[in-house]
């Protein structure tokens, strides 16, 4: 069974390998580039798909990242609504980037705004994991 902290650990671990891509300055190298905004990609889909769990756990149902994000901001799991409601808008429109300078620009997004709220996200859900020692 795929468990919460299955879901948490996978999250962690994509979440870690972005935060890692990001350490390397992205103007060096356009595939460096790339692979760094599907890391984005790879870990906001991880994050939203781990809300939609513990959201569930909790005995809210939700079906998509937009009532993932409202519902986990009004259950408290999440602070800013807002902007990972930006995020979720802007990650659909990573998809189709093909050009290097709006490539670079979601980069600067990503490392600015969004790896932070993904970040805290990763340790709400360990903080409530340690509480009940099962979410």
């Amino acid at each position: 069974m795929y468990t919460i902290e299955h879901r948490q650990e996978d999250y962690h671990r994509v979440l870690e390998r972005l935060q890692s891509a990001l350490q390397k300055e992205p103007d060096a190298d356009e595939i460096y580039l790339d692979a760094t905004i599907q890391r984005f990609e790879f870990s906001f889909e991880l994050a939203w798909k781990l809300m939609k769990a513990v959201l569930e756990y909790e005995g809210i149902e939700v079906s998509s990242p937009r009532s993932s994000i409202r519902e986990g901001w009004k259950a408290g799991l999440i602070a800013d609504a807002e902007t990972w409601l930006d995020m979720q808008e802007k990650r659909n429109l990573f998809t189709h980037i093909y050009d290097e300078f709006t490539a670079l620009e979601v980069y600067r997004q990503i490392k600015e705004k969004y790896v932070a709220l993904l970040v805290a996200w990763d340790e709400e859900v360990q903080r409530r994991l340690l509480e009940t020692g099962a979410i």
